[in-house]
């Protein structure tokens, strides 16, 4: 094999084999490009907060806010107009409903379901996907329960599948559990079959790193304070570790997860690749809040093209294996892919 690329590229043979040929024009560039970003790519994060008229902007994450409910319905309007075609929906709770349990995480009028069935009302074809954790219900910050110093992992598999029920009953299309517990994504698949809601679909945080990329998100639900230097270590995964991730997804697909989500996403490429290569499963990377605002932060100073930056940044996870990405930047890309055609 080495002695025939190094008759391929002697100097006798060189002018035939012109890699740059490809590359002279638009139209072929196009014609031989390997990978394409579409609109059909993009899951945008909503944040919702309560209150009334109410779009704050969260200071770690410029350009992007948080929405009451009465706004809500304007920006899923803009976000269907792009064509975009699913959302993820975040709540930012008051903290006097915040308690050691999560328990407003079970409430069937939260936050999170009443934005849900906005969404539904305002566009019932517009997919819906919400978060499966207990970090922006409870007072301590933590995707779970904590009992004798640590988070139990089956007390909060119990609680867990109670929230999946409640968003799926609110009308929730896809469960996103994230939290990073063991088993939770087989509990909630017999919970929701159990229920009736055989057709809803779970797209698993199946490998969720313990990254310091997280924390404008956790500014944005109002988990930081309540975290504060509180380690999520001992539940996400080390971010030295790459086999361990082949296991996560192997476990979930096995326990009944529809889709898998790579979190973080752009430091994690090997990894998108590597789960893609095993499982060949519908892969998603999220483009976390970290790399958002660095990317934007960046821009804003001038220091990059932001079309240019945007679109090499999503196109290096379609590269790399994923069928989409979840993104903040997504409206803003939807704009100019509407434009281009």
């Amino acid at each position: 094999m080495k002695q025939n690329l190094i008759k391929q590229f002697s100097v006798s043979n060189f002018p035939r084999t012109r890699m740059r040929r490809n590359r002279m024009s638009s139209f072929s560039r196009k014609l031989v490009s390997e990978n394409y970003l579409s609109i059909n790519d993009l899951i945008y994060p909503i944040f919702i907060t309560f209150g009334t008229n109410i779009k704050e902007e969260i200071k770690s994450m410029p350009g992007i806010y948080r929405f009451s409910l009465d706004l809500l319905q304007k920006e899923i309007e803009i976000v269907s107009a792009l064509g975009i075609p699913a959302i993820a929906l975040f709540p930012k709770i008051e903290n006097h409903l915040k308690n050691s349990e999560g328990s407003e995480a079970l409430n069937k009028g939260n936050l999170i379901c009443k934005a849900i069935q906005i969404s539904k009302k305002t566009n019932p074809n517009l997919g819906v996907i919400c978060d499966v954790a207990l970090d922006p219900f409870t007072d301590h910050g933590h995707d779970g329960v904590i009992f004798n110093n640590q988070i139990d992992n089956d007390k909060t598999l119990k609680i867990l599948c109670e929230q999946a029920l409640v968003q799926a009953d609110a009308g929730c299309d896809i469960i996103a559990p994230s939290d990073m517990m063991d088993g939770r994504v087989g509990f909630i698949r017999d919970k929701l079959d159990d229920n009736g809601f055989v057709n809803v679909q779970i797209m698993s945080y199946a490998v969720k790193y313990a990254s310091a990329f997280y924390g404008p998100f956790r500014d944005a639900v109002g988990s930081s304070i309540n975290l504060s230097n509180k380690s999520k270590s001992s539940y996400q995964m080390d971010p030295a570790n790459s086999d361990e991730a082949i296991r996560e997804v192997a476990l979930d697909i096995n326990e009944g997860a529809d889709m898998v989500i790579v979190k973080p996403g752009m430091p994690y490429l090997d990894i998108i690749h590597k789960i893609k290569q095993e499982f060949n499963i519908p892969l998603y990377a999220y483009q976390v809040s970290g790399e958002y605002s660095m990317i934007k932060g960046a821009i804003n100073n001038g220091w990059f093209d932001e079309e240019k930056i945007v679109f090499e940044s999503l196109m290096a996870f379609k590269r790399a294996g994923c069928n989409g990405i979840i993104t903040y930047f997504a409206p803003y890309i939807a704009n100019l892919l509407k434009d281009n055609n």
